[in-house]
């Protein structure tokens, strides 16, 4: 960091390295241990904190309107839950009990409201089996033990009455509003009216992601044709996000007159990927796309331009494919029209086929393992709903 530039500026790469280590929610939780637990020493704590094998350790609030039963570890002892994190069933059941969980700094990270029909919750209250040694809760229908010697000890489960059934399920219907808005920001809701494999799989999702950059740093790839521009627009218009089209940018630094510009002016057509990712590096390291965040689509278009951008100071933390089929791409682009404005055709119909194949072979060796892909052969909405799902998901 040049101490003599004003303003001072952190280095684009400082984001990176944040991104990839994060730092940002490592801060945070730090700074949040120290608001609850009130350290004397604050600086030996975070010591000690940082020391661990693991700062952060899951912890897990899992509620729904029947009476379940933790099916891993009992949690036995403070220590265990405090360096291995824990899954807390059944409490709280109002919104009182979890303001005041909060208030003794039980914050869990991730909650799942596991909800089904009343008529289904109610079939299922038949049939119920508990195993004596553990207390785990067993249906002869829904759920089965794996373990054959689990099965042969199953006890049947305490009845009730058909009252007392819709009792409970009344009570938590009153109950659930509340407890959900104390954990709105954290709260994921699962249906629980399917196979226990599939609702294991879907609440293990819940905190299985890697976290993201607050500020997104998007990449937009896909086929001419498919859309790419106009969900930039879309979504630059939304979350106000610097829009970065890497041919309009090259066409306005070659028109600007500067020593690069004189430089792209020749080969505005076929420009040097060296000059291409020097230009979009720049564009990048602005103040607006440091702070905005930045969406880049046009670029790259093969496994080296991949490769150089991937290994650059300004990687992506969000990669979406638009996936269309060639057909549907040629069939669009056929349509386009010359802009009257700046005079810009659509590309020679040999050099799109060129492009189709330049791109399909690049999805084929992809370098950005952790894309997103997007079925872009509906209509922009459906698409631009797919693409903003993804991109605020946790």
């Amino acid at each position: 960091m040049d101490e003599t530039v004003k303003p001072v500026r952190i280095p684009p790469q400082m984001f990176v390295y944040a991104d990839k280590h994060n730092v940002t929610h490592l801060v945070q939780t730090l700074v949040s241990d120290l608001l609850i637990d009130q350290p004397d020493d604050p600086i030996s704590f975070l010591i000690d904190r940082l020391q661990r094998t693991s700062v952060e350790v899951p912890r897990v609030l899992l509620f729904g309107p029947t009476r379940t039963s933790c099916c891993s570890h009992d949690l036995r002892c403070v220590c265990v839950c405090v360096f291995q994190g824990w899954v807390l069933v059944g409490f709280p059941r109002t919104r009182l009990q979890a303001l005041s969980l909060q208030q003794l700094g039980v914050l869990p990270e991730h909650v799942v409201l596991l909800t089904a029909p009343d008529e289904v919750l109610l079939q299922r209250f038949q049939g119920r089996q508990v195993d004596p040694l553990t207390g785990d809760v067993y249906h002869h229908t829904f759920i089965r033990p794996v373990d054959d010697v689990v099965a042969r000890r199953l006890e049947e489960g305490r009845g009730l009455s058909e009252e007392q059934r819709l009792a409970e399920l009344q009570c938590f219907r009153r109950e659930v509003t509340g407890i959900s808005s104390a954990y709105q920001h954290v709260l994921k809701v699962v249906n629980g009216d399917q196979p226990h494999a599939d609702v294991y799989q879907q609440a293990v999702l819940t905190y299985s992601f890697s976290r993201r950059s607050r500020t997104p740093r998007i990449l937009l790839l896909g086929p001419p044709g498919s859309g790419k521009s106009h969900q930039a627009r879309l979504l630059s218009h939304k979350y106000k996000m610097v829009d970065v089209c890497c041919g309009c940018l090259l066409r306005s630094v070659a028109a600007d007159g500067s020593a690069v510009g004189q430089q792209i002016q020749p080969y505005l057509d076929d420009v040097a990927d060296s000059l291409v990712l020097q230009v979009l590096q720049e564009r990048l390291s602005r103040m607006d796309c440091t702070y905005r965040g930045w969406i880049v689509h046009g670029f790259p278009w093969d496994l080296q331009q991949a490769k150089n951008l991937q290994e650059s100071q300004h990687q992506p933390n969000r990669v979406f494919f638009l996936e269309l089929t060639d057909d549907v791409c040629l069939e669009r682009i056929t349509l386009r029209a010359t802009d009257p404005v700046s005079g810009q055709r659509s590309v020679h119909q040999v050099h799109q086929f060129n492009q189709f194949n330049q791109f399909n072979q690049f999805t084929r060796f992809t370098r950005f393992t952790n894309a997103v892909h997007i079925d872009a052969d509906q209509d922009p909405h459906s698409v631009f709903e797919a693409v903003e799902s993804k991109l605020t998901a946790n």
